[in-house]
């Protein structure tokens, strides 16, 4: 009875292999895979990695670019009872090391050029681009895996957290959580098999990953890698019928929308836009929806400890409700609490608790976090939020990025929200710094479009807002920090800007 009833994310792919053997499944630059040639490059992949010395449970770090070899090498691990750990391939020096460190990798899949960045004591094996590489030994390799897999209660990934508070802590994420989540994503986004989604953003992310790729994997769906999110290639793909669907979070919608083939280009074909990893400023939504008012908008929202999509908010619902994320998807179940624990009124701010299968075990070695995250029978999110009467919850804030001006508490959303209205204003973060007076001072810091002065900014937001909520200082900068899934980095402007 060994793995007859076996629910593991290998297994989404094996599935469809079954079902549509022959449609493409996935492109990336000049190569094309269908169904089951890619279904079959992961189990000779996978005995590649058990012929490297790897044994059940062993972690195998990922350490690249977007390519096929990337989705190869997670699904070999996969189907070879490994677990995966990917890393941001931005991570250098001791950044990179902690994670490789602390996962206690035993090899690390890696582009060869980002390898030399890697830690000497280290063992890789490159993924593509190499004659020993992965994809290289698998093409050769007739041999197929048969040998243990993993049950749906082993670790399939370490899904470390961004870091943007604190150092990554890694999310012990299992076979059977990820499975739920796919099915979550699949019925809250209306993914289908027909459509042509475009993977943009990084695959070691969990958003692209587990949200989408996987996903519209297990429908047969045919899928586009490409390298980052080039508005160019994203137009070009579009106008040749090659992408319907993308997922990109606000930064980059923001980007999309300033370039000028926006404007010019023939984006019809485009159905479904995804956003999430960040909260959309609401003034840039609605220039999007002017511009393209037959596209549909979904807003995911989530974190990587629940896999990570928690709520939807799907085209039909923002109507009236714009800066809400949504509902529930199906395998989640969410309540709004105060500081005790205990639910609080709908209307009333609190913190998000999760209870799900989608959620991870705990955090990998690391069991007072994990106590803390998971208390009372519930998930601790870390998100400020409000849900209203019928369900639909509203972001506030981060806990930690909540603005404690003058005793009275300042949620930074509201403050970039106001001056997101504003033309000249191309992004924007808004943090508490350190003051003698308020404790902390509302601070915006704006990349600007144009001319303007801190004090046109200031007094456009008390126009909008409370003066008590309007910034005490405008500081101006080039760009905004942020990781690769696009989320604003407040803690490294915090740093950076609390001695000024």
């Amino acid at each position: 009875m060994t793995g007859v009833r076996s629910n593991t994310v290998d297994g989404v792919l094996r599935r469809s292999a079954r079902r549509v053997p022959g449609r493409v499944a996935l492109r990336y630059g000049e190569r094309a895979w269908t169904y089951a040639e890619l279904d079959s490059a992961v189990s000779r992949g996978a005995q590649v990695l058990r012929d490297a010395g790897l044994g059940h449970g062993d972690r195998v770090g990922a350490y690249a670019h977007n390519s096929d070899a990337y989705l190869i090498g997670f699904l070999a691990c996969s189907r070879a009872g490994l677990v995966h750990v990917p890393v941001n391939q931005n991570l250098v020096g001791d950044d990179l090391a902690y994670i490789v460190g602390q996962s206690g990798s035993s090899l690390v899949l890696a582009d060869p050029d980002l390898a030399p960045r890697l830690p000497g004591d280290v063992r890789v094996l490159a993924l593509r681009d190499a004659d020993d590489s992965l994809l290289a030994r698998l093409t050769a390799a007739p041999t197929a895996y048969d040998g243990e897999g993993p049950g749906a209660d082993d670790l399939a990934q370490l899904l470390y957290t961004s870091g943007t508070t604190a150092l990554p802590k890694g999310a012990m994420m299992t076979h059977r959580a990820l499975v739920h989540e796919y099915v979550s994503a699949i019925t809250a986004l209306d993914l289908k098999e027909t459509d042509k989604p475009v993977h943009s953003l990084p695959l070691y992310h969990s958003a692209q990953m587990h949200v989408f790729l996987l996903p519209y994997l297990a429908v047969g769906a045919e899928n586009t890698i490409i390298d980052a999110p080039d508005a160019e290639r994203i137009f070009d793909l579009v106008e040749a019928g090659r992408a319907d669907s993308l997922f990109a979070p606000p930064t980059v919608w923001i980007g999309l929308s300033n370039h000028p083939g926006f404007a010019t280009r023939d984006l019809g074909a485009l159905r479904k836009a995804y956003y999430g990893a960040s909260i959309m400023p609401v003034p840039v939504l609605e220039r999007l929806r002017e511009r393209l008012p037959s596209l549909g908008f979904y807003n995911c929202f989530g974190q990587s400890e629940i896999g990570p999509l928690a709520t939807v908010l799907g085209p039909d619902e923002h109507e009236g409700r714009m800066d809400s994320c949504g509902r529930p998807v199906l395998f989640v179940e969410a309540r709004v609490v105060d500081e005790s624990g205990r639910e609080v009124p709908d209307g009333t701010q609190g913190e998000v608790v999760y209870r799900s299968p989608q959620l991870c075990e705990g955090y990998w070695d690391k069991p007072e976090e994990t106590k803390e995250a998971f208390r009372d029978g519930w998930f601790h999110s870390g998100d400020l939020a409000v849900r209203d009467e019928d369900g639909y919850f509203t972001v506030v804030d981060r806990v930690k990025d909540v603005i404690n001006s003058g005793g009275v508490l300042v949620a930074s959303r509201q403050v970039e929200d106001a001056l997101y209205t504003h033309e000249r204003v191309a992004e924007t973060a808004v943090i508490g710094l350190p003051d003698e007076r308020w404790i902390e001072a509302v601070t915006a810091v704006v990349v600007r479009n144009g001319d303007v002065t801190e004090a046109e900014l200031i007094d456009h937001a008390r126009e909008k807002l409370a003066h008590f909520k309007a910034p005490k200082r405008v500081l101006f900068v080039d760009e905004l920090p942020r990781n690769a899934s696009g989320k604003i980095l407040k803690r490294e402007l915090r740093d950076r800007f609390s001695e000024s």
